[in-house]
Protein backbone atom coordinates (compact mmCIF):
# COMPACT_ATOMS: atom_id res chain seq x y z
CA UNK A 1 0.00 0.00 0.00
CA UNK A 2 1.51 3.29 -1.09
CA UNK A 3 1.72 6.08 1.40
CA UNK A 4 -1.15 8.54 1.12
CA UNK A 5 1.40 11.35 1.45
CA UNK A 6 3.32 10.06 -1.60
CA UNK A 7 0.08 9.78 -3.57
CA UNK A 8 -0.81 13.34 -2.55
CA UNK A 9 2.56 14.81 -3.57
CA UNK A 10 2.54 12.88 -6.81
CA UNK A 11 -1.02 13.85 -7.80
CA UNK A 12 -0.66 17.54 -6.98
CA UNK A 13 2.91 18.30 -8.07
CA UNK A 14 4.86 15.51 -9.78
CA UNK A 15 2.13 14.04 -11.99
CA UNK A 16 -0.16 17.06 -12.19
CA UNK A 17 -2.77 16.16 -14.79
CA UNK A 18 -2.70 19.53 -16.54
CA UNK A 19 0.92 20.62 -16.21
CA UNK A 20 2.72 17.27 -16.40
CA UNK A 21 0.38 14.86 -18.19
CA UNK A 22 -1.30 17.53 -20.37
CA UNK A 23 -4.80 16.22 -19.66
CA UNK A 24 -7.69 18.62 -19.23
CA UNK A 25 -6.17 21.37 -21.35
CA UNK A 26 -9.54 22.52 -22.77
CA UNK A 27 -10.99 23.73 -19.43
CA UNK A 28 -7.52 24.84 -18.32
CA UNK A 29 -7.28 27.29 -21.21
CA UNK A 30 -10.98 28.11 -21.40
CA UNK A 31 -11.93 28.73 -17.78
CA UNK A 32 -8.74 30.21 -16.36
CA UNK A 33 -9.54 33.77 -17.47
CA UNK A 34 -11.07 34.63 -14.08
CA UNK A 35 -10.24 33.38 -10.60
CA UNK A 36 -13.91 32.86 -9.67
CA UNK A 37 -14.61 30.57 -12.62
CA UNK A 38 -11.30 28.74 -11.99
CA UNK A 39 -12.33 28.05 -8.40
CA UNK A 40 -15.77 26.86 -9.48
CA UNK A 41 -14.41 24.59 -12.19
CA UNK A 42 -11.79 23.24 -9.80
CA UNK A 43 -14.42 22.36 -7.19
CA UNK A 44 -16.64 20.74 -9.83
CA UNK A 45 -13.74 18.66 -11.18
CA UNK A 46 -12.71 17.55 -7.66
CA UNK A 47 -16.29 16.45 -6.95
CA UNK A 48 -16.63 14.57 -10.24
CA UNK A 49 -13.19 12.93 -9.92
CA UNK A 50 -13.86 11.63 -6.40
CA UNK A 51 -17.42 10.48 -7.13
CA UNK A 52 -16.45 8.88 -10.43
CA UNK A 53 -13.60 7.04 -8.71
CA UNK A 54 -15.90 5.88 -5.90
CA UNK A 55 -18.21 4.31 -8.49
CA UNK A 56 -15.79 3.13 -11.20
CA UNK A 57 -13.45 1.29 -8.81
CA UNK A 58 -16.09 -1.22 -7.62
CA UNK A 59 -17.53 -1.47 -11.15
CA UNK A 60 -14.12 -2.47 -12.49
CA UNK A 61 -13.00 -4.81 -9.69
CA UNK A 62 -16.46 -6.20 -8.88
CA UNK A 63 -18.05 -6.50 -12.31
CA UNK A 64 -15.71 -6.02 -15.26
CA UNK A 65 -12.54 -7.76 -14.08
CA UNK A 66 -14.16 -10.93 -12.63
CA UNK A 67 -16.18 -11.40 -15.85
CA UNK A 68 -13.22 -10.70 -18.18
CA UNK A 69 -14.89 -7.53 -19.47
CA UNK A 70 -11.94 -5.22 -18.78
CA UNK A 71 -12.13 -3.93 -22.35
CA UNK A 72 -15.40 -2.16 -21.45
CA UNK A 73 -13.80 -0.03 -18.73
CA UNK A 74 -13.51 3.13 -20.83
CA UNK A 75 -17.16 3.01 -21.92
CA UNK A 76 -18.40 2.25 -18.41
CA UNK A 77 -16.24 4.96 -16.88
CA UNK A 78 -17.40 7.59 -19.39
CA UNK A 79 -21.04 6.78 -18.57
CA UNK A 80 -20.38 7.20 -14.83
CA UNK A 81 -18.55 10.49 -15.41
CA UNK A 82 -21.37 11.79 -17.60
CA UNK A 83 -23.86 10.96 -14.85
CA UNK A 84 -21.94 12.96 -12.25
CA UNK A 85 -21.36 15.90 -14.56
CA UNK A 86 -25.10 16.11 -15.15
CA UNK A 87 -25.62 16.05 -11.39
CA UNK A 88 -23.11 18.88 -10.89
CA UNK A 89 -24.69 20.87 -13.70
CA UNK A 90 -28.20 20.56 -12.22
CA UNK A 91 -27.00 21.52 -8.73
CA UNK A 92 -25.00 24.52 -9.99
CA UNK A 93 -27.86 25.74 -12.15
CA UNK A 94 -30.20 25.69 -9.14
CA UNK A 95 -27.83 26.77 -6.34
CA UNK A 96 -25.21 28.96 -8.07
CA UNK A 97 -26.61 30.52 -11.27
CA UNK A 98 -23.82 33.13 -11.69
CA UNK A 99 -21.12 30.46 -11.48
CA UNK A 100 -23.14 28.21 -13.79
CA UNK A 101 -23.28 31.01 -16.37
CA UNK A 102 -19.59 31.90 -16.01
CA UNK A 103 -18.54 28.29 -16.64
CA UNK A 104 -20.77 28.17 -19.70
CA UNK A 105 -19.97 25.39 -22.13
CA UNK A 106 -16.98 24.20 -20.08
CA UNK A 107 -19.15 22.64 -17.38
CA UNK A 108 -20.69 19.99 -19.65
CA UNK A 109 -17.23 19.51 -21.14
CA UNK A 110 -16.12 17.94 -17.84
CA UNK A 111 -17.74 14.82 -19.32
CA UNK A 112 -15.06 14.78 -22.00
CA UNK A 113 -12.31 16.10 -19.73
CA UNK A 114 -9.60 13.51 -20.17
CA UNK A 115 -8.22 14.33 -16.71
CA UNK A 116 -11.37 12.94 -15.09
CA UNK A 117 -11.31 9.80 -17.22
CA UNK A 118 -7.53 9.62 -16.79
CA UNK A 119 -7.66 9.51 -13.00
CA UNK A 120 -10.17 6.64 -13.01
CA UNK A 121 -8.13 4.64 -15.51
CA UNK A 122 -4.79 5.35 -13.80
CA UNK A 123 -6.20 4.22 -10.46
CA UNK A 124 -6.84 0.83 -12.06
CA UNK A 125 -3.51 0.77 -13.93
CA UNK A 126 -1.56 1.65 -10.77
CA UNK A 127 -3.50 -1.02 -8.85
CA UNK A 128 -4.38 1.36 -6.06
CA UNK A 129 -6.64 0.17 -3.29
CA UNK A 130 -10.05 1.78 -2.98
CA UNK A 131 -8.83 4.26 -0.35
CA UNK A 132 -5.69 5.06 -2.34
CA UNK A 133 -7.84 5.59 -5.44
CA UNK A 134 -10.08 8.05 -3.59
CA UNK A 135 -7.09 9.99 -2.29
CA UNK A 136 -5.49 9.99 -5.73
CA UNK A 137 -8.71 11.34 -7.25
CA UNK A 138 -9.05 13.99 -4.54
CA UNK A 139 -5.50 15.24 -4.87
CA UNK A 140 -5.51 14.98 -8.67
CA UNK A 141 -8.50 17.33 -8.51
CA UNK A 142 -6.61 19.59 -6.11
CA UNK A 143 -3.68 19.61 -8.55
CA UNK A 144 -6.05 20.44 -11.41
CA UNK A 145 -7.52 23.28 -9.34
CA UNK A 146 -4.05 24.52 -8.41
CA UNK A 147 -3.10 24.67 -12.08
CA UNK A 148 -6.31 26.60 -12.92
CA UNK A 149 -5.80 29.06 -10.06
CA UNK A 150 -2.11 29.64 -10.83
CA UNK A 151 -2.87 30.17 -14.49
CA UNK A 152 -5.75 32.54 -13.69
CA UNK A 153 -3.17 34.69 -11.90
CA UNK A 154 -0.78 34.51 -14.83
CA UNK A 155 -3.54 35.41 -17.29
CA UNK A 156 -4.59 38.40 -15.20
CA UNK A 157 -1.02 39.69 -15.53
CA UNK A 158 -1.09 39.04 -19.28
CA UNK A 159 -4.11 41.34 -19.59
CA UNK A 160 -2.06 44.33 -18.41
CA UNK A 161 1.29 43.33 -19.93
CA UNK A 162 2.79 45.18 -22.85
CA UNK A 163 2.78 42.37 -25.41
CA UNK A 164 3.57 42.77 -29.13
CA UNK A 165 0.42 42.68 -31.25
CA UNK A 166 1.38 39.40 -32.94
CA UNK A 167 1.54 37.64 -29.55
CA UNK A 168 -1.66 39.04 -28.01
CA UNK A 169 -4.43 36.57 -27.22
CA UNK A 170 -3.94 32.88 -27.86
CA UNK A 171 -0.17 32.96 -28.64
CA UNK A 172 0.72 34.68 -25.36
CA UNK A 173 -1.67 32.38 -23.47
CA UNK A 174 -0.04 29.26 -24.90
CA UNK A 175 3.47 30.57 -24.23
CA UNK A 176 2.51 31.41 -20.64
CA UNK A 177 0.94 27.94 -20.22
CA UNK A 178 4.14 26.29 -21.41
CA UNK A 179 6.23 28.34 -18.97
CA UNK A 180 3.92 27.42 -16.07
CA UNK A 181 4.17 23.78 -17.18
CA UNK A 182 7.97 24.01 -17.26
CA UNK A 183 7.94 25.28 -13.69
CA UNK A 184 6.25 22.05 -12.61
CA UNK A 185 8.97 20.02 -14.32
CA UNK A 186 11.13 20.91 -11.31
CA UNK A 187 9.04 18.40 -9.32
CA UNK A 188 9.77 15.49 -11.70
CA UNK A 189 11.98 12.93 -10.04
CA UNK A 190 10.82 13.99 -6.57
CA UNK A 191 8.97 10.70 -6.21
CA UNK A 192 10.07 7.45 -7.86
Amino acid sequence: MKSIFIIMLSAVFVDNFVLSKFMGICPFLGVSKKLSSSLGMGAAVIFVMVCATAITYPIYWGLLEPNSLEYLNTVAFILVIALFVQLVEIVMKKMMPPLYKSLGVYLPLITTNCAVLGVTLLNIDNEYTFVESLFNALFAGVGFSLALILFAGVRSKLETADIPATFKGIPSTLIAASIVSLSFMAFSGLIK
